[in-house]
């Protein structure tokens, strides 16, 4: 039988859509009996949302002191401890699931598959490499534990009306006492996260200073969008790091993105392929973003962004 656990995400209060999207991956799976693992200080309200997720048979939660922040070294040895009855465990290919599905597989003894977008069978999955350029098959030895990440731009989420059993679980695990939690550096924002937003809007290196990026902030308030950012939007220091949108950014697939500024290198494209609707706002006619985008548009950015926001005001 194909038992898939999944890690949920959560803030410690709510759960990340992220968890959701490992839901239809592991559902693609035939025959698969799914249970998803919530591992908080308090997991009340967020079992709650995961046992309302389709396909969902049932919401094991552990509850303990050490598991108030998301640290890998705490968690980790949590998961591999009731890991024994699964044949997969599945967590989302985002900042949270890269750090710790990793760390899971070395302690199963096992190499991880990453990205997961396309289920072919039980051990079978199709993923990107070359920054998306190429999608290579991989598969898995039969038999052992598939220890997976989930590429959450390939997946819609699953649908809620469910109510599974939830069931709290104690996970005998010894842990580690080197890793501690000191402190959260986070730009607060009442946007939209920009991995889980239906509509973004980012800038490039085009806009020229961090007062000028505001304007994208603009323009993203009145749509009620969250804010990307190019790589090189970023290291001119535009705008924080946790913005930036890319290969070695976010990989996000929102419904509307509005790239302005942006050249569209291939590793920027990378992170937005999945998107809906991509429209390009460029002075440069020969911008490899328009190559990708669905509307493009020719012009100066410091022009038609003041037009763009009063119009949509």
């Amino acid at each position: 039988m194909t038992k898939v656990l999944i890690i949920a995400e959560h803030d410690g209060s709510a759960l990340n859509p992220s968890t959701a999207k490992c839901v239809s991956c592991a559902a693609a799976i035939d025959g698969a009996e799914i249970d998803i693992a919530v591992l908080a200080a308090d997991t009340t309200g967020i079992a709650a949302e995961a046992a309302e997720l389709e396909a969902v048979s049932r919401v094991l939660t552990i509850e303990r002191a050490e598991n108030e922040k998301p640290i890998t070294a705490k968690l980790a040895p949590q998961i591999a401890a009731i890991a024994g009855d699964y044949s997969h465990i599945m967590g989302p290919s985002t900042t949270f699931g890269k750090d710790l599905m990793p760390h899971v597989a070395a302690l199963l003894g096992v190499n991880q598959v990453s990205d997961i977008m396309t289920v072919e069978n039980s051990h079978t999955f199709k993923r990107p490499v070359y920054a998306g350029n190429a999608i290579v098959t991989v598969e898995a030895p039969a038999g052992s534990t598939v220890v997976a990440t989930v590429r959450v731009a390939s997946w819609q989420a699953a649908n809620g009306g469910n109510s599974a059993t939830i069931a709290p679980l104690d996970a005998a695990a010894e842990l580690p006492m080197h890793t501690r939690y000191v402190s959260l550096e986070s730009a607060a924002s009442d946007r939209p996260d920009l991995q889980t937003a239906a509509k973004v809007v980012a800038g490039g290196r085009a806009l020229g200073s961090e007062e000028q990026f505001g304007l994208i902030y603009q323009l993203a308030d009145a749509l009620g969008a969250g804010v990307g950012a190019s790589r090189a939007a970023v290291d001119a220091g535009y705008c924080p790091n946790e913005l930036q949108v890319g290969q070695t950014g976010k990989i996000i697939a929102p419904d509307l993105y509005i790239a302005i500024g942006i050249s569209g290198a291939i590793q920027h494209v990378t992170g937005i392929k999945d998107a809906g609707t991509i429209v390009a706002i460029n002075k440069d006619e020969e911008a490899p973003i328009f190559e990708v985008a669905d509307i493009g548009m020719v012009g100066d950015l410091f022009q038609i962004l003041p037009e763009l926001i009063d119009a949509v005001n």
